[in-house]
């Protein structure tokens, strides 16, 4: 006995990954470097443990769903502050919930948004192609219907959910987007925030704004959905964001996080979560709350990953479709096989990236439009990042010695 939703998911990425691999020693000695997960390396700042420390009385209580109302106020006075919004516009009361880290938070959304029926049918769930997995997962286990959305080249490496066939439209319960994007780090603009909004209105479904990569940018802070429902001169309704402090803090282990949105929303994800949710250890929410508060540590944070990938345009150059992404840490590669450079990465240098396959779907001509990819994190120091690129680079050219993308 089991939920046969079960069987429409497909393995994880680093299962599959695992399988791939399997067999493929390295060589003797070589400095094993895993760049295939997106798991920041960076020293937290010292004013987590010292938060952690003040609030180790509150070990003995079982944290309630909404969190404090000091962290729902630390997150709602960064948005406020980061988004440019006026006084108040975020209620921490009303419009804040934390979640136990953005994927937690992302997987329980579908089960929020997703009816029954919608115009009497199976619901469908927009995402991007290539994607987060945990959309896919979250869709299908909450009986909706994934419809994928190019976010290749062609598109600028983001989804035009305004493309989308009507009638699948008229089925939509929610769309994820995600920006800064994973894998490819481009940033959605404002007008094409304000479109998504738009398009979730008009139809009936709720725009799922997955921003966890959102304070680490090149040189231009990302626009965000918050800002763009303030731009157009309305409330945050039919939208939900999500953010966390893995990427922005370096604390992945920390798991927390936050979605900022439609009131009506938040009150009846409240209601969910009070059912099965992984709540946050309320010394964990004082010291999380700490981290919204300080942007001293996040500065230092985007200033190290801009020096990892000015080495990364220096190995590179405009080899393998190279690009500084908008945001986030990760590189997107044109390799032409991703299967075949992961396996030959490995096994000659030591380093695991993860095949950009196993973020895609085949889109309607059969065609996996990240199986010419690898997702390469740069989440380790500069030193040992940029080693593993020069690496990278020497087994790469061998692979594809005329492999220059323009």
């Amino acid at each position: 006995m089991h939920n046969t939703r079960l069987d429409g998911l497909t393995e994880y990425p680093f299962q599959r990954l695992a399988a791939l691999l399997d067999g493929i020693t390295p060589a003797p000695g070589v400095d094993q470097i895993v760049m295939s997960i997106g798991e920041p390396q960076h020293t937290p700042p010292q004013l987590l443990h010292n938060a952690l420390a003040k609030a180790a009385g509150e070990w003995g209580k079982y944290p309630p769903t909404p969190g404090s109302p000091d962290y729902r106020r630390a997150v709602a006075n960064w948005c406020t502050e980061r988004y440019g919004l006026k006084p108040g516009a975020v209620d921490p009361d009303k419009n804040v919930l934390p979640v136990a880290g953005s994927r937690e938070g992302l997987y329980m959304a579908a089960q929020l948004c997703t009816p029954p029926d919608k115009n009497g049918q199976q619901p469908t769930a927009l995402m991007p192609n290539p994607f987060y997995q945990v959309y896919f997962g979250a869709a299908v286990m909450a009986g909706a219907e994934p419809v994928f959305v190019p976010a290749t080249r062609e598109t600028g490496f983001q989804p035009d959910f305004t493309t989308v066939k009507p009638d699948l439209l008229a089925r939509a319960s929610m769309a994820y987007l995600c920006t800064p994007a994973n894998p490819q780090g481009t940033v959605a603009s404002m007008e094409r925030l304000k479109a998504a909004i738009k398009l979730a209105r008009s139809h009936d479904f709720v725009l799922i704004s997955d921003e966890c990569y959102s304070e680490i940018y090149d040189t231009q802070a990302p626009a965000g959905a918050l800002a763009a429902c303030a731009a157009m001169g309305t409330d945050f309704k039919n939208v939900l964001v999500f953010n966390s402090l893995s990427k922005r803090s370096s604390v992945p282990g920390l798991r927390a996080g936050s979605v900022v949105g439609d009131a009506d929303l938040i009150a009846k994800f409240s209601k969910l979560r009070a059912h099965g949710s992984a709540v946050i250890p309320m010394p964990v929410i004082a010291a999380a709350a700490a981290l919204w508060r300080d942007e001293n540590h996040v500065e230092e944070n985007r200033r190290l990953y801009r020096a990892k990938f000015d080495d990364a345009e220096r190995i590179f150059g405009n080899r393998f479709g190279f690009y500084r992404p908008g945001g986030g840490f990760f590189l997107w590669l044109d390799v032409g096989d991703g299967e075949l450079a992961a396996k030959e990465l490995w096994r000659d240098a030591g380093i695991k990236v993860l095949p950009g396959a196993y973020l895609a779907r085949p889109d309607g001509t059969g065609r996996n439009p990240g199986a010419a990819y690898i997702r390469v994190a740069l989440v380790h120091d500069r030193a040992r990042t940029a080693a593993a690129l020069e690496r990278m680079k020497a087994v790469l050219d061998r692979l594809s010695p005329d492999s220059v993308k323009e």
